[in-house]
This record gives C-alpha cells, sequence and structure tokens, in this order.
C-alpha cells in the first residue's frame, strides 16, 4: 500500500473534564470580541455575486448551448453550485440573519430551490452531527454504509459491501462524485415518502414544491439549450464535479480523528473537548476559505455554530491559545496531509476484511 494511504498515528488526548468552565472563558472572550454578531452586509455581497455568477453560466448556456465547448461551462457552474450549498449551510445555522425566518427562507432558496438538496432533511442530519461528532452511534455522518468510518462496523460486512469496505480508500474519491446526486435522492426520499416529519404540512408541501421545481428547471435549461445526449453529459460532469468538490470540502473535518464510542474516547467530554478532539483543521489563505467555504475552520464552526463565516478565522488564535493552556490538542494541517489522514483511517478500517481467512 502506498505510503499515502498509511494509518494516521493515534490521536493524544488530554484527561476528560466534563465541566462547562472550560468551554464559558472562550464564550465570554469570543462574545466581547463580537464575534458572534451577524454579517448580513458580507453575506449580503457573497449572494449577489454567486448568484451573478450562476445567472452568467446559465447565460452562456443559452447563447452557446449546442457548441460542443459548453461542456466545460459544467466546471464553474460545479464551483457556484457548492457556494449555494456553504450558503444553504450558513443559513442552516443562523449565521446569515437575526431572523429565524430570513435564515429559513434564505436556505430553503438555496438549498431546495437553486440545489435540489432538502433543507429539512438536511437540518435534522446536520443537527445531530453537531451534537455528537464523530460519535460511533450518534453521529449519522459515521454511521456504516457505502463507506465504514467505524472498525466495529467493519465487523462481519461481506459480499459487495465486504469488497467496497476493504478498498474504500482507494474508492473514496470516485464515490464522491456520486454525492451531489445522493444529496437529491435523500431529500426526494425524506419529503416524498413521508420521512421528513417536522413542520407544518403546508411547508412539507412547500419544500417538496421547490425541490420539484429544480429539477424541471434544471432539465428544461440543459434540454432547450443543447441536444439530448449533450444535455445528459453536462448533466453528469456537473453532478460528478459538485459531489467531488462537496466531499473534499466535508471529507477532511472529521474522519481519522478520534470517535466517541470507540477506540477509547470518552462519552462525557463537555461540549469543548467533545468539538475540538473530533475536528481537524484545514491551513491556507483567502483561497481555501473560499473553497472551501470557511468548513476549513471546522473546530471554531463546532464551537460556535452560529458564528458567520467571515469571524471563524478571527477567533481561531482564540480558541488555539485556549486549547493550548488548557493542554487539549488542537490538530491543524494541510490539505493534502489531511486527506492523507482520512485515506489512511479509511484504510485501516477496512484492514480487518483484508487480512481475514
Amino acid at each position: 500500500m502506498p505510503q499515502a494511504l498509511a494509518a494516521p498515528p493515534e490521536h493524544t488526548t488530554a484527561p476528560t473534564r466534563t465541566s462547562a468552565s472550560e468551554f464559558t472563558p472562550l464564550l465570554r472572550a469570543v462574545r466581547d470580541q463580537g464575534l458572534l454578531e451577524r454579517r448580513p452586509g458580507w453575506y449580503a455581497a457573497g449572494i449577489t455575486v454567486n448568484l451573478l455568477a450562476l445567472a452568467a453560466v446559465c447565460a452562456a448556456l443559452v447563447l452557446y448551448g449546442e457548441s460542443p465547448w459548453t461542456l466545460l461551462l459544467a466546471v464553474p457552474l460545479a464551483v457556484f453550485s457548492a457556494r449555494t450549498g456553504f450558503i444553504a449551510h450558513d443559513a442552516g445555522h443562523a449565521q446569515i440573519a437575526a431572523r429565524r425566518r430570513t435564515n429559513h427562507l434564505l436556505q430553503i432558496v438555496h438549498a431546495n430551490l437553486l440545489l435540489g438538496m432538502s433543507q429539512e432533511w438536511w437540518n435534522d442530519k446536520h443537527n445531530r452531527h453537531h451534537a455528537n461528532p464523530n460519535h460511533v452511534d450518534k453521529d449519522p455522518d459515521v454511521a456504516p454504509d457505502v463507506l465504514v468510518f467505524a472498525r466495529h462496523h467493519a465487523d462481519g460486512r461481506t459480499g459487495l459491501r465486504g469488497w467496497l469496505t476493504r478498498h474504500q480508500a482507494w474508492l473514496f474519491f470516485p464515490l464522491t462524485t456520486l454525492e451531489g446526486l445522493a444529496l437529491k435522492v435523500y431529500g426526494f426520499q425524506a419529503v416524498f415518502t413521508g420521512r421528513a416529519r417536522r413542520g407544518t404540512r403546508g411547508a412539507r408541501f412547500a419544500e417538496g414544491g421547490l425541490l420539484v421545481a429544480h429539477v424541471a428547471g434544471y432539465a428544461t435549461l440543459l434540454l432547450a439549450t443543447m441536444p439530448v445526449g449533450q444535455a445528459l453529459l453536462f448533466a453528469l460532469i456537473h453532478q460528478m464535479l459538485l459531489g467531488l468538490h462537496l466531499g473534499m470540502a466535508f471529507a477532511p473535518n472529521h474522519k481519522g480523528m478520534a470517535m466517541p464510542g470507540e477506540d477509547g474516547a470518552d462519552d462525557n467530554w463537555g461540549h469543548l473537548r467533545r468539538q475540538v478532539l473530533t475536528s481537524r483543521n484545514i491551513r491556507g489563505g483567502a483561497v481555501t476559505d473560499w473553497l472551501l467555504g470557511g468548513l476549513n475552520y471546522q473546530i471554531e464552526h463546532h464551537l460556535f455554530p452560529s458564528m458567520p463565516r467571515p469571524h471563524l478565522r478571527l477567533a481561531q488564535p482564540l480558541v488555539r491559545d485556549h486549547c493550548r493552556r488548557l493542554g487539549i490538542p488542537y490538530t491543524e494541517t494541510g490539505a493534502v496531509d489531511s486527506y492523507r489522514q482520512v485515506l489512511g483511517h479509511l484504510h485501516a478500517v477496512g484492514e480487518p476484511l483484508r487480512t481475514a481467512p
């Protein structure tokens, strides 16, 4: 196995403390610096630019759709579709506006209408993730599915699932190309099969209507501007690149970090340790911030989910220094090394199945 897929070292964790007193001084310092205050102007500018970029791509498809060169437009469309997803994510965390209704409207427009993803399904899943990040039994993001992230979840997997687990480190990036489609499928299933039970019937009807409108609008745009075969190819490239982009933004944040419920990680950590010890930050500058939608500050985002995205980098020195004073490991690495650690963890999880007689 290449060195790039070597298993990452075991995580060092400090002695457990469950008292909220560890987090309180940090919360006070962050609040005193105004880092929890909303930045509606910043978001208004970002949303406007993103909508204009999406409109420009659509206009280019209308003008030049029949040219085979328009397939290249799937690349910027995937990039700005991912930006749309990041905006929906931030609205779901109430980062954008003070009023709950405003955040809801922004999220449902960006998630359901523009991306084809159910905001109710996403919120339910994502809130459970934030409450218990990387917990083997409570975090839906590490529940066993096509990929397996906990060693005991790999036990007894046979047939196709067993084969996938044995080779999941090699399959990880190819499988992320399906993430854009998976978000749509899971959302449609939740809304139209009754799994989404929160909210009023009218709210679920509106959400389902926007999902259908997304699919209808997307199909109409492509089929009206290019031949059927080219439209299908364009959609395939767009959705695969979108999935890859989203997968590369979300995967480095927790995979390969401490997993409460396994490996001796403590189920009784307080908020500070539960969020810091299970999360990984990605180093970088403005380009990294933009490409990863601020999720490269995963530790700060998990500690303060409602903190506006532009404030995360400002909170980082406070969080890092606070963790240093308490002796709590603060994990930060480069993008390439983060993917190496993720792949190494996936490789290690599948090891027992590869060595089984």
